[in-house]
This record gives structure tokens, sequence and C-alpha cells, in this order.
């Protein structure tokens, strides 16, 4: 079993933009710091359909609303520093987006979609003159497996394609751990993962309190109206639509392309959007001490990652609601004095209620999403609070948490697994038309 500092390391760590074209931009990076200097000339990225999926869409921090994976690329190679991780883009500016997408135009830049390759998957390979190198990302957004530089292998994770190594796997020991027994690791919890835990409540923060600045012309702001409709209805110590309104605001924000950071939770931004902020505008408002509600954001970064680890890095289903949310719920009832029963039974309200809402990719209004999982989240800890029992076998619930997530995870892996594909196929263009 991990450690809790293992696990905050692995899963809950900062994130500038979308997940997916920032790891696009992170293997770029990686192997054009493999390469001489001098004047690229190509790179050629192959993604999964998930990772292809959410990034054909979805605005690049600093760019100035351009959106994709090919923007993504060029960015990479262009002001991406690998050291980093995933605010890879922190030094993005004009100039460098001007180039990207000159980059971009005249054809230097080309990402593909493999059909077969599913979750995260992300192989770039940049040229310069006669030189290359190639970078390969697999199962985690920023754990490269593989470096090749001019046909030699500088860099190789053993056995990757088939055992775990020990970078893998936290994710594959969480997927067969009972939840009772995962939730334990909160208890080790000391002062240092206090502090760090409380930083992802600031940034996420920051970033909603920017997302309610906006203006409403700008983009979708879901955020923005929802705190005129609050305070049009006087609902201003309503905590639920609190709840909406500024998880609404931290993704119209993100999604948008601002240049602030998130703490992510589970491999994603909008995770930890919807796994931080219910909980954490809970504990302010009960009062409660700054270790209490850190070890509520912890409950909730284990809980979002049990779910996930048996949906999948990235699923077919919308995990900002399904995970985050139960994530959340059981953070949420931890405040109000429950137990890990009671956690246990508002994690099965959110994901029974959640499990049909479908991942058709990141843009915008993925914020109609984060603020449904978080505002449902909050819900479910109320009626779990209140008694309510749901330890039937009725439809995807079940008595047993990891049943009821597993249920919802066989629909999702054998029932939808045509998804992405149907998905790709609504969307129509390429990320590459979207900059054109």
């Amino acid at each position: 079993m991990f450690s809790l500092k293992e696990f905050l390391r692995k899963e809950v760590k900062p994130a500038l933009g979308c997940t997916e074209p920032a790891a696009v931009a992170l293997a770029v990076a990686r192997a054009s710091e493999e390469l001489p200097s001098g004047e690229i000339r190509s790179i050629r990225v192959v993604v999964s359909d998930s990772v292809y999926k959410n990034g054909m869409a979805v605005v690049i921090p600093g760019t100035q609303g351009m959106r994709g994976n090919a923007i993504a690329a060029a960015l990479g190679a262009i002001c991406g520093k690998s050291a980093y991780g995933l605010e890879v883009l922190r030094d993005c500016n004009l100039e460098h987006v001007r180039l990207a997408r000159q980059w971009v135009q005249e054809g230097l830049v080309e990402v593909f979609c493999d059909p077969m390759k599913h979750g995260v998957y992300i192989e770039a390979t940049v040229t310069k003159g006669e030189c290359w190198a190639k970078s390969l990302i697999f199962r985690e957004h920023t754990n490269f497996v593989e470096i090749i530089r001019d046909g030699v292998t500088v860099f190789k994770k053993a056995f990757w394609e088939g055992a775990l190594n020990e970078e893998e796997s936290l994710f594959e020991v969480m997927k067969n751990t009972p939840y009772e027994e995962l939730l334990k690791l909160a208890d080790d919890m000391d002062a240092d993962d206090i502090q760090y835990v409380l930083q992802g409540v600031d940034m996420n923060m920051r970033i909603a309190e920017f997302g309610l600045q906006r203006k409403e012309d700008d983009g979708f702001c879901f955020g923005k109206r929802m705190q005129a409709l609050v305070k049009q209805q006087g609902l201003e110590n309503d905590l639920g639509y609190l709840i909406r309104m500024f998880c609404y605001a931290a993704a119209d924000a993100r999604m948008s392309g601002a240049k602030l950071p998130v703490m992510s939770s589970a491999g994603s931004g909008n995770h930890g959007i919807t796994a931080i902020l219910p909980v954490a505008l809970l504990g302010k408002k009960m009062h409660k001490d700054s270790r209490t509600i850190a070890k509520a954001l912890v409950i909730s970064h284990l809980s979002t990652s049990f779910v996930k680890s048996r949906l999948g890095r990235l699923s077919q289903v919308c995990g900002c609601a399904i995970a985050a949310g139960a994530g959340a719920a059981a953070g949420m009832v931890f405040l109000l004095g429950g137990d890990v029963r009671q956690m246990e039974e508002a994690m099965r309200i959110v994901i029974v209620n959640t499990a049909g809402m479908i991942c058709d990719g990141a843009k915008e209004s993925c914020s109609l999403k984060v603020g449904t999982g978080a505002f449902e989240a909050y819900i479910a800890a109320l009626f779990s609070m209140s008694g309510s029992k749901t330890g039937v076998v009725q439809g995807l619930l079940n008595p047993s948490i990891e049943k009821t997530v597993g249920n919802v995870a066989k629909i999702e892996q054998e029932g939808m697994c045509d998804l992405d594909k149907v998905i790709l196929e609504i969307l129509g263009e390429t990320s590459l038309h979207a900059n054109e």
C-alpha cells in the first residue's frame, strides 16, 4: 500500500489549462529538449481517441482564444518546459502564440488520432534538420515511458506495456483496494499535507474569483450569470447556489484559457475544482478549523481517485460529476459529522444520479457539468446525513460502494465502448481546423 504523501504527489497537483492538450505540449517539449538548437522541421503527434477528443475544442491558456492539440503541440516546442509538468506552458507569451499559429498554418504540426489507442497515450516526434527525437506518455498525463533520440533509446521504463512499474502502480493498487481501507490514509495527514491541500483551495478559489470578474459576453460565463441570479433572487446565503456559482466560475475561466493554474485531482483540473471548492465552502460556512477542512479535502481526493481508478483515467462518462462529485460528497459528509457508511451513502447517491452523463470533450460548457456535480454532491451529503438509505440492489445501485462503482464502470467500458468514436464523428472538424 502506498502512503498519503505518495498519493498526494501523484494524484493532487497543479495544472495549467486542460490536462490533455497540456500533456500533448509536455510530450512535445520533452522531445524537443533532446535536440540541439535549430529550426523545427516538423512536429508529429499521435494520440488516443480520448486525448484527441478532449484537446479538440478547448482554449489553450495564454493564447487569446486559440484552441486545440495542434496549437498546444507547437507551443510545447516553442516555449514548453517539461520540468513544469502540467504547467508546461507557464512561460507562454503572445509572440510564442503568433509563431505557433504560423507553424500550424504552414503544416509543420500534425496531430493524429489513433482510434485503437484509449486512455492516456501521446507519442510526440520532433524533427530538427537531420535530427529527431520521440517521447511517449502512457497511462498518466506526466508519465514518460520512453524517450528516443535519432533511433537510440535514451530512456525507457521496463515492461511498460504489461507490468506496472513504481510510478504507475498507485492507480492500479487503488483499483483493488476497498474504499474503507483506502480512507484510512486520511488519518496519516501531517502539517505538510495540511498546508499542501489548503494551497489547492487558494488556487481554485483564485480562478473562481477570476471567473466571476469576467464580462458576461466573454464566453459562456455561467458563474457570472449565476451570480446575477443569486443576487436577484436573494439567495446569497444559500450554500448550494454558491457552490454551483463558484464551481461554474472556476471551470468557465479554466476552459476559456485563463492563465491561472488549478489544483487537480485524479489527473484532471475540473475534477479538482469539483473535489475541492464545495468542501472548502462548506467548511468555511461551518467555521471549521484548517485541519478539519484539510482532512475533509483529503477524503474528497481519496474518494475521487477511488472512483476514477475503476472508471479509468480518461473515461466515456463525465468524471467531474461522477467521480469528483462523489468525492466532494464524501468530504462534505465528514464535515457534517458523518461516518464512513454515510460517506458511502452520499457517494452512491451521486454516482447513480449522474451515471449517464457522458464526456463530449473539453470545452467551455464543461462548467455546467462541473457545477452540476458539485451541487449534487452537496445535496447527496445532506440526504445522507438526514438518514437516506440506498443500501439495496436496484439498477446500478448496490449496497457495496465498490460494486456500485463497478457497475458504472461496466456500463462505460462495455456498453459505451464506441462512444468516443461517435463523439469524434459529431465534433467533425480537427483541432487544426479550429485554429484556421
